[in-house]
This record gives structure tokens, sequence and C-alpha cells, in this order.
């Protein structure tokens, strides 16, 4: 790989403008050559699995270099709407009516923070309205569409595909190969999850995926191949998180693990040269510590990875905020930078006033020309106050799914919401426990699919900011006997069922309209009572009542 002798990038390059590639190194992927099948499949994911695990804040700090539009560097380039939306301002590059999206669903997992929650090779910005729509449904091609934005189809699946799933989630045909190779970046990097929902995979085989998905994400990876976004993209999340996704780097590496040459044995892995050679990180790899409390310490681990290194490497940090970030060790051992999996170099970001603060991490010696540097960046903010949360009925029921939904906190900043869904047996015992993160802070719903007709469930919502959690809010619960925990002085619900619309108030509410998705008018009521039925045909509707704090969407199918 080559460098120049400077001793570090001095400017921290988050804009989409920045020029230089991160070149692959000439070793990086000699680890894969030789290999074929299981053992194949498994270097990969050694090779993918030691990266840098970043903080969920600090996401929309590297949006603005792995997802903007190519003419227009302001612009965020969404593959889920062709909605106009643009990066705000620095520091926080976010922007309002966006989430960060898991294109592989977080609940797949059971939802815990793990390397996975933040691993932005599978993390977009994506409307927020497709990302709701999308929910945690499997890809697939949809036989009719219930939600179409011109990008993002949602609906029912054609036949032989969902995976028992009732809708699927198809994107537009620019990115079904960036979507297909993004689950197979998963399906390795992550093979050994325990897999909670198993539409698209599996925690039987090796292939981690089912024959059906392998099959539409051979397809769509054959007839979208390997775009400049990608390969850009690629770059970009190698300077963040010090890994790339192989399969944009070597397309026919797909075929060699799940296609046509299954069994054959790789050979284009490249090779390591002679040469004292840093693998990871990449020159200006910018590690980005995101908003962290006054009183609290973050620690992010940065994966140092060589080979044909004379002697040890040494690691330095200096200059401007040093005093705040400190380095595990001063110097790395040369045999355990050249192992298998690199050695990992913790890095603690400890700030003692508030405000924006910066260093640079050296690492040079080894035998290395020049030396290869990274910034490292962090913001230090007041501890966070959190207001309570006030969980609001659950809507779309059905015999398997139900929307949970809360208030939102109006300007209050948070990092997301989380969600407590129980499950309870019929003897009232706990059948099933999780706990869901929203993908933002603008998030008011989120839609479970496991709901099991018959049983008890309930939810709770409390939110999240800077290590510190919020009161847990009232406990609503979702049973036979219908909805009950909202606490509020005169609760609304409207609940979708099959057929329309079954309504539940605590007294009588007034001027309740019912519009279709063009936003028409389809039926207006002066009052309407308790239990009161609203027979609907199948569609998305809009209901708002002079009663109710929100308007509700609703899917009657």
């Amino acid at each position: 790989m080559q460098r120049n002798n400077c001793i570090l990038i001095t400017i921290l390059m988050l804009a989409c403008g920045f020029a230089a590639q991160a070149a692959i190194p000439s070793g990086y992927y000699s680890s894969l050559n030789g290999k074929s099948g299981r053992a194949l499949k498994d270097a990969v994911h050694d090779l993918a699995m030691h990266h840098t695990v970043l903080s969920y804040n600090s996401l929309w700090t590297y949006f603005p270099s792995t997802d903007c539009m190519p003419d227009n560097k302001s612009r965020v380039w969404d593959m889920y709407s062709d909605k106009a939306y643009y990066f705000n301002s620095k520091p926080g590059w976010s922007t309002s009516g966006m989430n960060r999206e898991h294109s592989l669903p977080k609940s797949w997992w059971g939802g815990d923070v793990i390397p996975a929650y933040t691993d932005i090779n599978h993390l977009f910005p994506s409307d927020d309205d497709a990302n709701m729509e999308k929910s945690n449904h499997p890809l697939g091609e949809v036989s009719t569409a219930q939600f179409d934005n011109g990008v993002t189809k949602v609906g029912p699946p054609k036949a032989g595909q969902g995976g028992g799933a009732s809708r699927v989630f198809e994107p537009d045909d620019r990115y079904k190969g960036d979507f297909a190779r993004t689950y197979f970046y998963m399906a390795a990097c992550y093979q050994d999850l325990k897999w909670k929902y198993t539409y698209m995979l599996n925690n039987a085989t090796w292939l981690t995926l089912n024959q059906w998905s392998i099959d539409l994400l051979l397809k769509w990876h054959r007839n979208d191949p390997v775009s400049d976004k990608e390969k850009n993209r690629n770059d970009a999340v190698y300077r963040a998180q010090a890994n790339r996704n192989p399969f944009i780097d070597n397309p026919n590496l797909v075929e060699y693990i799940w296609g046509d040459k299954q069994g054959q044995v790789f050979t284009e892995g490249g090779e390591v040269t002679g040469d004292p050679e840093l693998l990871t990180p990449a020159q200006g790899t910018q590690l980005n510590f995101g908003e962290v409390a006054l009183g609290k310490s973050l620690t992010l681990t940065l994966y140092v990875k060589g080979a044909n290194l004379t002697n040890k490497l040494s690691v330095d940090i200096y200059r401007d905020d040093a005093s705040m970030f400190k380095s595990s060790v001063s110097s790395v051992d040369r045999v355990a930078a050249c192992s298998a999996d690199g050695y990992p170099l913790a890095v603690t970001y400890t700030p003692t006033s508030l405000g924006d603060h910066k260093t640079r991490l050296v690492i040079s010696d080894g035998g290395l020309t020049g030396s290869v540097g990274a910034e490292l960046t962090a913001q230090c903010l007041p501890v966070p106050t959190l207001s309570g949360v006030r969980a609001l009925p659950a809507t779309d029921i059905t015999d398997s799914t139900f929307v949970a939904n809360w208030e939102p906190l109006g300007t209050e900043d948070i990092d997301y919401y989380v969600i407590t869904h129980n499950i309870y047996t019929k003897q009232g015992g706990v059948l099933d426990s999780e706990e869901i993160l929203t993908d933002d802070a603008e998030q008011t719903s989120y839609e479970f699919t496991n709901r099991k007709d018959g049983y008890s469930h309930t939810y709770t919502v409390h939110s999240y900011r800077l290590g510190y959690t919020s009161a847990e809010s009232n406990v609503i619960t979702i049973d036979a006997a219908g909805i009950s925990g909202v606490q509020a002085d005169k609760p609304v619900a409207f609940i979708a069922t099959e057929g329309g619309v079954l309504v539940k108030c605590s007294e009588s509410i007034a001027d309740v309209n019912v519009y279709t998705i063009t936003g028409s008018i389809a039926m207006h009521f002066d009052r309407l009572d308790n239990d009161t039925f609203i027979y609907l045909p199948m569609g998305v509707y809009v209901v708002t009542s002079a009663q109710s704090t929100r308007a509700t969407k609703l899917v009657v199918r």
C-alpha cells in the first residue's frame, strides 16, 4: 500500500468531497486464498468481524462520507425514497425526517446492542415513512404493493418467497444488488449470532441463509452489479471502522460460497508482498466517539493488523486535546499485529470539560515507511435530564402483528427509545421478552410481528441518552379482552382489524375523519362511541378526531 511520508492526515475528512481513496492493501484478502466451502466462509467471517465498533450517536457523522449524492455533496443518498433530504450543518450532520436504518432488522438477532447494531456496512440513512413501512419485513418481491413510494415497495410476497412472513420489502432495481451484497456480508460477518427471526436466515446450516433467500439474493446480485456508489461507500466504511464488505471488492466471491462455484477453491484474494504493511487501520481513519456526557468515559477498539512487520509498532497520541484520550498500550508486538485477528487497540475518551475535542493517533515503526494516522474526535455534553414517556394504545392489531405507540417527547434531545415487549403464557408466565431500540429519536411507533393470538402482550417505553435512561412508561396490555393500561385523561385508540377500524375511547369522541392515503376524506362522523366499528375496504387510512393528539395511520386488510 502506498503511503506518503507525512506523519498524519491533519484534517478530519467528514465531507463527501474527500478525494483520496482508501485503497485496498495488497494482502487484505490473502487469507481467503486456497479455501473453499465452509472454510472460505469462515475466513470471510474472521476477516470481517474484527472491526471498530462505532457508537450509535456518532453514526450521523459518518453518513456524509458514506451516503451522499455525487453531484450534491450535502444531499443524502437515500436508497429508500427519492425525497430530497440534506445533511444539517456540523457537527451533528443529522437530518430531520430520516432514520438510521438497519437494512437487516435488528429484531432478527433480538435487538441487543452488539457490534451488528452500529455496523455501517448495513446501516443506511432512510426516509422515516419508508422505514416505518419496511419495518422488520424480509427482502423479497411483492405480489401486490400495499406501500409504494416509487423506490420502496412493501406487500405480500410472490410465491416461494418471504419465509413465512406476510409482507416483504422490495427495493428499487437500482439498489437490489446493494442490498443483496449487504445481506451476504451480514450472513458471513455475523454467522455466529443466534437468529430469533428466521425468515431469511437460519441457525442450522453453515450457509446461514435459507435457500429461497439465497436464490433471491443471487438473482439481485447478478442483475445489479457493483456500482461506483458501493465502491466509494466501501472505502468510506473502511476509513470509519477498519473493515470492508468483501462481496463489493470481490463480487465473484459470492459464487464460491452460495452460487455456481460452490465447492471450488478461491484464488482471487491477492498476495501479501514482502514489504512491511499495515492492513488496518487505513491512513486517514476517522474514529469518532460521538457525544459523551461529562463524567462518563467511552472506549472504542481500533484493530491494528499488519503483514511482514520487522519489529513492534509504536502508538502515540499527541497534540490538541490529547490528555482526554488514552491508548491501552504504547506499542504493539509485531506477532500480535500480524496474527489473523490483528491486535485490538483500546482507545478511551474521558472528557474533563464540555465542548468539542480532538487529537491524533499515530502508528509507526514496525518497518513501515512513514506512519499511519487516525483522527480522534468527540463531543462532551452535560448530563442529560430525561422526562418520562407515556405509552399509547397499540394499533394495527392482527392475529400476528401489532404496532406499539408512544407520545413524542417534543424538543427533548434523546438517542433513541427502548420498547420492552413481553409475551405471557395463558398461565401467566413469561413466554418471551425482548427489548427493541428504535432507529431514531423521532420515531414514535414500532411494529411487532410476533404477536400470538390468544396470549397477553405488554409493552413499556423509556428513552435513552448518553448512558442514561428515563423512567419506564405506563404498561400497555393487549389481550383477548382488548387494550388496557392507557394512562391519559381521555384515552383514544383506533385499531385496524380485518374489514375496518375499531374505536376504543373512555368517552364519546367528536369530529372523526377517515382519510385515504391520498388525503381525501373517506368518512366523517360527528360523534362515535366506544367499541364502534367502522367498516372500510382494504387499504391505508389516516384517522383523526377532536380528542386525539395525533393522526393515526392504519392498514386495513
